[in-house]
């Protein structure tokens, strides 16, 4: 009997190894007997990706939450994580939601992520206790369950969000590249459908992914970059496996940070509702904290994690939050994070200031100044980094590359603020057996510095 634990997202397994129809209905089992002790015969909703097998993993999942006393339906088709997730907060009577899907991940692998009734990470005492409920076998015979479209009704909330005649009148050129995952056709039709002229890659069915990672990050943008430039568009747009992150490449076939994408949708979207809360992690960039201090919106920052963004985007007048990756989420649309709608928000930034991606990003390096991010992971075994958790609460350098801290917070490992707003970021990861380790400063070699401190920082206090 394999043993299942699940991370924030949820599980993941090779697809030639543990990811089979046993798994899925051990683990369909235990989360609905979870929804349906909380919610007696509630309804629940069932996504599923690109990959191998994803629908009739999706229907084994379905059969055994239904047989477990729930109302399921069952998207008619792949559908990305945000349409599963905007779907859920529509809707008065949703209870939960499954994804059978793997995100970034390679095309042998597969997973399960679940989400709340509002369409979010679930917290871990809901997880930890669908763990506790997973049986060693399933003995539960599938129960009815029905068809639904799903991404119709997402498709026209999005088209009736954006200003479409300020697009039409751009008449942009564009490149999407859905990297064969679930945004295959969705935001390419959304486009045309508002006269941009938009190309797409990688979005035939292939359910090996022509050997790439569906991440939006090198290497794995060679062919948008490419693409962008041999089509002279003004911008490239790629989507990950589920489409909740965005990549964006600029009309020289350069990949614009997500740190730069962000401060840009933030300006867009201000334009279109007015300053509000920005709600960052603790190792987000000071682009975003500058931008936001640009246009008067206030900024919450929160320990890493997405999950931990919701609380401040709900209690606040949030407008904004930003995770890693390039995923943002805009809580006017849903709190969660959705690379769809935050193309849509560039296009219409795009469509407005009748500049290029290019002249955008170094429009912002000038009124914000430029800084280099970096990040860098150390692997230790399980008791180094619980060795190094247990130090931290002390930890309190008086100086780092010779500069000395303006503040220091341990609210996620330690973070040490210098004054030039450069800054240093040493945390343990908390699924992997990680400690990783963050900077951001005025020069990559002042950035680099940070970086190789924060190494022995880790070394020398484990």
């Amino acid at each position: 009997m394999v043993s299942i634990h699940f991370d924030a997202e949820g599980w993941r397994a090779r697809l030639d190894e543990d990811f089979n129809d046993v798994n899925v209905a051990r683990i369909a089992e235990g989360l609905g007997t979870v929804w349906s002790e909380t919610v007696p015969y509630g309804h629940v909703l069932v996504g599923y990706d690109t990959r191998a097998q994803a629908r009739h993993h999706a229907e084994v999942a379905a059969g055994i939450l239904s047989a477990c006393g729930l109302r399921v339906s069952l998207s008619t088709e792949p559908c990305p994580l945000p349409v599963l997730g905007w779907s859920a907060s529509s809707s008065d009577d949703i209870c939960g939601a499954l994804m059978i899907g793997a995100s970034g991940a390679p095309a042998d692998y597969q997973g399960l992520c679940i989400r709340s009734g509002l369409g979010l990470i679930e917290t871990d005492e809901f997880l930890e206790e669908v763990e506790d409920r997973i049986p060693s076998e399933c003995t539960l015979e599938p129960g009815d369950f029905e068809d639904i479209n799903l991404i119709d009704p997402y498709v026209a909330d999005l088209a009736a969000r954006v200003d479409a005649d300020l697009i039409e009148r751009a008449q942009l050129k564009v490149v999407v590249d859905p990297m064969y995952g679930t945004g295959c056709g969705i935001l390419v039709n959304l486009l045309r459908s508002m006269g941009v002229e938009a190309a797409e890659i990688h979005g035939e069915k292939r359910e090996d992914f022509a050997g790439i990672h569906p991440r939006p990050v090198e290497p794995w943008l060679d062919d948008c970059e490419r693409a962008v430039v041999e089509t002279e568009s003004v911008a490239g747009f790629v989507l990950d496996g589920d489409a909740d992150r965005l990549g964006l490449i600029d009309e020289y076939g350069h990949f614009v940070t997500p740190h730069r994408m962000a401060p840009l949708v933030l300006e867009r979207l201000v334009a279109k509702q007015g300053p509000g809360r920005v709600a960052i992690q603790l190792n987000g960039s000071s682009y975003i904290r500058r931008q936001a201090a640009r246009f008067d919106c206030h900024v919450s920052a929160v320990p890493v994690g997405f999950v931990r963004t919701y609380r401040e985007m709900a209690r606040h007048d949030g407008i904004m939050a930003v995770g890693e990756g390039g995923g943002i989420a805009v809580p006017a649309h849903m709190l969660e994070r959705d690379g769809i709608y935050v193309a849509l928000m560039l296009v219409e930034l795009l469509a407005e200031r009748q500049l290029t991606t290019h002249e955008l990003v170094e429009e912002l390096d000038e009124d914000l100044g430029h800084l280099e991010y970096g990040q860098h992971d150390m692997r230790l075994d399980a008791a180094q980094v619980q060795a190094f958790r247990n130090l931290l609460p002390g930890l309190n350098p008086a100086t780092v590359c010779d500069m000395t801290p303006v503040a220091v917070s341990h609210a996620d490992g330690l973070r040490l603020q210098f004054e030039d707003d450069s800054w240093l970021l040493i945390r343990p990861s908390r699924s992997e057996p990680l400690v990783r380790i963050y900077a951001e400063a005025q020069t990559a070699a002042e950035k680099d510095a940070l970086l190789k401190a924060g190494c022995e920082i880790a070394q020398r206090d484990r």
